[in-house]
């Protein structure tokens, strides 16, 4: 399956070659010819799945660039997001000709100069945070009334992070006849009255991942106990040398205790999380994004609001508390079918959460380090699972069998064997008295 078959203009072909894309994922292949047709849709797919492209695809192909006027409107909940789709977006809108203007709106962000580049002329795509489109709304600046498609990207996050108010008054101001894209991992029930306020009849598709994370991806078990987190995280960056790694942690305050510790040990480390101002955060992530960090210490904020290519290595310095974050954090490596390493380290009080990731269908591999080397270690239920493979003994006869794993005589050996032959000899002649008393008392009344 190709691109060829969607029909795009050249300059979206162009586009696609220019980052080597191919074959269209599955998200794209199922959307990409109703969204053409200009249908409103509910995707429901995980990160990592190509959705950025499947709208910005088919909607920058229906662009009219003599139009001096807004024609797509996207939101996403945080900058980070907004960004990732904005680069994505001005790397087709490159190839065309005349120019497809695109814009990115977002807090941190000199306001002033936005507003007085609106009042030269209107961008054909607008993307960015809620806020900050809607405050340029606001100020009479940005004209969304002329709008074709309004994107709703990361819809959960959106409603999570408190922003769902903010894209409800946009929606409110965008026109009757309006394309609607609304995108999200998961569809809560409190999301649902908002899309039925504005979507009539879309299709709603959910797009099943084929395994809940990369088949590409090894997952390794560390366990923590007896041991100093803050040095095991830094033997595992430093032995098994990541290309590029992110460690996430469930906390700010965890983050910069992590960091602290990794920089004291003279490694260069990159750190993200709320506390840090919007103006360090795109700087980080622009040395980040150029590779001069090697180790990225962050908080769940950017297992979703982040796509950093080539990391090789995930750590979670905790299981996170929301078992869905284990999912986006992991996600961050086995991208586009490359290889990748993530190690979870967990104590004794995580085995729940553990157990409840394994019936995700996630896979663990036991792993230590030991003098200086990952190896594979034992499994953390051998000792369950050998008692429930094990056939059930009389009480008398378990010291017996204990006996026999010891180093003593053959003749005492076959003696313990025929004791417990004995004994399973002796309960299968009880059982069989047993049902033929049953046997005859059916007997005695069904004849009387």
């Amino acid at each position: 399956m190709s691109f060829k078959r969607f029909a795009f203009q050249p300059f979206i072909y162009q586009a696609l070659e220019d980052k080597n894309f191919s074959e269209p994922t599955e998200v794209q292949e199922k959307l990409i010819p109703v969204i053409k047709k200009g249908k409103s849709v509910v995707g429901q797919s995980q990160t990592g799945s190509g959705k950025t492209h499947t709208f910005l695809l088919p909607l920058m192909d229906k662009i009219d660039p003599s139009k001096d006027e807004v024609q797509i409107v996207i939101t996403a909940p945080s900058r980070e997001l907004a960004t990732q789709i904005y680069q994505a977006a001005k790397q087709i809108a490159q190839f065309s000709t005349p120019e497809i203007r695109v814009t990115n709106f977002v807090g941190g962000t000199d306001k002033q100069r936005q507003l007085d580049r609106l009042k030269n002329q209107q961008p054909h795509v607008v993307i960015g945070t809620p806020g900050r489109i809607l405050d340029m709304m606001n100020e009479q600046a940005l004209a969304v009334h002329t709008a074709l498609a309004f994107v709703v990207d990361e819809a959960d996050m959106t409603l999570d992070m408190g922003f769902l108010a903010e894209v409800d008054q946009i929606a409110g101001r965008l026109p009757d006849k309006l394309q609607m894209l609304v995108f999200s991992a998961t569809i809560p029930e409190k999301l649902r009255p908002f899309l039925k306020k504005y979507m009539d009849n879309p299709l709603i598709e959910e797009i099943r991942p084929k395994a809940v994370i990369s088949e590409t991806i090894d997952n390794w078990l560390i366990s923590t106990k007896g041991k100093n987190t803050n040095a095991l995280i830094h033997d595992l960056l430093t032995v098994g040398h990541p290309y590029l790694a992110i460690v996430f942690a469930n906390t700010k305050t965890r983050v910069d205790e992590i960091t602290d510790y990794l920089r004291g040990q003279g490694l260069k480390v990159a750190k993200i999380h709320g506390d840090i101002t919007p103006r360090e955060r795109k700087r980080v992530m622009r040395q980040v994004q150029n590779l001069e960090y090697q180790y990225v210490v962050a908080t769940d904020l950017a297992a979703r609001g982040i796509d950093i290519e080539g990391v090789s290595h995930v750590i979670n310095a905790e299981v996170p508390e929301d078992l869905d974050f284990f999912i986006h954090r992991v996600g961050r490596t086995g991208r586009n079918q490359l290889s990748g390493t993530a190690i979870t380290l967990y104590e004794p009080s995580d085995e729940q959460a553990i157990n409840e990731i394994e019936a995700l269908g996630v896979t663990f591999k036991p792993k230590e380090i030991k003098q200086g080397e990952i190896v594979d270690t034992y499994d953390r239920n051998r000792r369950k699972k050998r008692e429930k493979s094990r056939d059930e003994l009389d009480p008398t006869l378990i010291g017996l069998v204990k006996k026999k794993k010891k180093k003593i005589k053959p003749g005492y050996k076959k003696k313990i064997q025929w004791e417990i032959d004995k004994s399973n000899k002796a309960k299968r002649k009880v059982e069989r008295r047993q049902q033929t008393r049953t046997a005859r008392k059916n007997k005695k009344s069904s004849n009387s």
